[in-house]
């Protein structure tokens, strides 16, 4: 289908001048609205307005503008359909072949602070939406282009052949509706902070559980697989804005990555960032088998590496600072799957450039994603929460046990719980200050957990602190802590039994502090 009309009406206005002038010069004729026709005529390019083309000027301070049978019989009128040609000819309908829109910003707008109800609503866009719909719809006859970045692929195709092809609009059309469905379920949530009493609408904050929660996603990669060779599997990332975290990353070497690669180094990831100081952390099944927090980054990972070397054999490994030749020497002599960092240093990338299958990860320096609701499936629904991003300050631990923690157990027992918090319910850990010593993770026992957590410690026990996710439900816990090595405990408390778990850690000389919160990770 020739395109012999554009209709262009485009708040984002990024190159949008450079695809006019293109369209221009194959002789197509460009209608245009307010800001847009204004910046297109002053660039130079032949503009008709709108408004002369339905002989409606526009309205309502803008409100209504291109919502008129002219704009969309133009958009909508089937060109293969004799009934619609006829009509069309019979009311003067100009066929309109190209619409270029893209919507307000209603998502930035809000998101603003100090937002009134009136601006929400005001940004709220109707004809641009009509207009890429009705576009979409007839996509047999009609391109629709809602994404500056397609301009330069619209023109190229243009130049060529003078129209787009039934593939190409069929894409556009895809993309089209998937854009008004995500610009649809914005608004329907936004709107839950508006409130209407004695004929006044106001804007309050927004809830942190929407009654209803609408989900934008696009596929960004295909897997090989899920977790097993016969799943399929992909990483989706939410529609409408640049990908962050770890789906934003830049992966500089190594083999396709794998959905589990991903899980475990969302992992990796999520631990090292709960520290200030240069900290690895190695992550086997989604749990750490090794992780500190020390001076420098090879000091991290040569203590992180201690706690548990054999299940670090194939693990994934997170810095939360860029990785420097000395530490790439050391990682260098593991068999490791995959390193996520903030960088790499030229003589780390020249290190671990001979192993061509392993995956070397580039974040942001910070690596964080937009706060974002934790959603998680279950038969017939899906589970939602806030993330778990409590952090404990020494100022807030409770002591419980006649025996008071040292400063230096305190600082073991932060640390030691900041790891737990990233284990697998029922999580144990062992540590001593920026290095855990033993991990228990995902028993159907906490006492279960402490014993496992010490079968596996590497190096000795003695002098450790214990840190535990949820409360100890039996003296049994806490007596195994201490007749493996240690001596101070952080936990939450909360048991009906604390008053035994107290007894008994006093007899053994323990020192116990309880933190007031849990960290289950399920």
């Amino acid at each position: 289908m020739s395109i012999e009309r554009a209709l262009i009406s485009v708040y984002d206005k990024t190159g949008v001048l450079d695809f006019a002038r293109q369209l221009a010069a194959l002789r197509i004729e460009i209608v245009s609205t307010g800001g847009t026709a204004k910046l297109l005529r002053e660039g130079g390019v032949p503009v008709r307005d709108v408004a002369e083309l339905t002989g409606w000027p526009e309205m309502l301070g803008g409100r209504v503008k291109t919502l008129h049978p002219k704009v969309h019989c133009g958009i909508l009128f089937r060109r293969g359909s004799p009934d619609d040609r006829r009509q069309a000819a019979e009311h003067g309908i100009a066929p309109i072949d190209l619409v270029v829109v893209n919507l307000y910003p209603f998502e930035a707008t809000a998101a603003k602070a100090g937002l009134t109800a009136e601006e929400l609503i005001e940004n709220i866009d109707i004809g641009g939406p009509t207009m890429v719909r009705s576009a979409a719809k007839n996509f047999e006859s009609v391109a629709v282009v809602t994404d500056p970045a397609d301009y330069p692929r619209v023109a190229g195709e243009l130049s060529t052949k003078r129209e787009l092809s039934l593939a190409t609009r069929l894409e556009f059309a895809r993309k089209a509706f998937a854009v008004t469905a995500r610009y649809d379920g914005l608004i329907a949530t936004e709107l839950e902070r508006l409130t209407a009493a004695d004929s006044t609408v106001r804007l309050d904050d927004r809830a942190a559980l929407p009654e209803r929660l609408h989900v934008a996603l696009v596929r960004q990669q295909t897997m090989r697989y899920g977790e097993n060779p016969h799943q399929l599997a992909a990483l989706y990332v939410p529609a409408g804005r640049p990908a962050a975290g770890l789906a934003g990353a830049r992966q500089l070497q190594g083999k396709e990555l794998s959905y589990n690669n991903l899980v475990d180094l969302d992992a990796a990831w999520s631990l090292v960032q709960e520290f200030a100081r240069p900290a690895a952390a190695i992550i086997k099944h989604t749990n750490p088998c090794g992780a500190a927090e020390q001076e420098t980054l090879v000091e991290a990972y040569r203590k992180a590496l201690a706690c548990d070397p054999v299940s670090a054999y194939g693990g994934v490994i997170a810095f939360n600072r860029p990785v420097d030749a000395a530490t790439a020497e050391e990682v260098g002599k593991l068999f490791v799957e995959c390193i996520a960092a903030p960088g790499y240093d030229a003589p780390a990338r020249a290190t671990f450039a001979p192993k061509k299958n392993l995956r070397l990860m580039e974040l942001t320096a910070s690596g964080a994603a937009p706060a974002e609701l934790e959603l998680k499936r279950i038969s017939g629904g899906v589970l939602v929460q806030e993330p778990d991003r409590h952090e404990l300050a020494a100022s807030e631990l409770k002591t419980v046990t006649e025996r008071a923690p040292t400063r230096e157990e305190i600082d073991a027992l932060l640390f030691a719980w900041k790891v737990a918090k990233h284990v697998k319910s029922n999580a144990i850990v062992f540590a001593r200050a920026g290095q855990i010593l033993g991990v228990g993770a995902g028993q159907m026992s906490r006492v279960d957990s402490v014993k496992i957590a010490v079968m596996k410690a590497q190096v000795p026990l003695a002098g450790s602190v214990v840190a535990s996710d949820a409360f100890f439900p039996f003296p049994d816990g806490v007596e195994e802590a201490a007749r493996a090595g240690a001596k101070a405990v952080i936990q939450p408390g909360g048991s009906v039994r604390d008053a035994e778990v107290i007894a008994m850690a006093n007899k053994l000389g323990l020192a116990m502090v309880f933190t007031g919160i849990r960290h289950f990770r399920h």
